[in-house]
């Protein structure tokens, strides 16, 4: 990732989960933390073990709520209820 995209591990922690959300499309990751879905790639093959990066990779590949484009209206909320919870 490039310099201006580096994320402390608070941030770190939450794109990690964000990306392992079904109902939260890698728009809403951009959008947040400026990081594009390639960006998220790099980021989770870095921060997971392998076992779990490659879980992750099968989970996300092909799934229509991870993309925006791919996405029907039905789906709803772009996040999960506990997302904003208090820290």
């Amino acid at each position: 990732m490039a310099d201006n995209k580096r994320l402390d591990t608070v941030q770190t922690s939450r794109v990690i989960e964000m990306a392992w959300e079904d109902r939260t499309p890698f728009a809403a990751i951009e959008y947040s933390y400026g990081l594009t879905e390639a960006d998220v790639i790099i980021l989770m093959r870095q921060e997971l073990k392998a076992s779990s990066f490659r879980l992750w990779r099968q989970r996300v590949t092909g799934r229509m709520t991870k993309h925006q484009a791919k996405r029907p209206f039905l789906v709803g909320r772009a996040y999960c209820a506990t997302q904003y919870k208090p820290r």
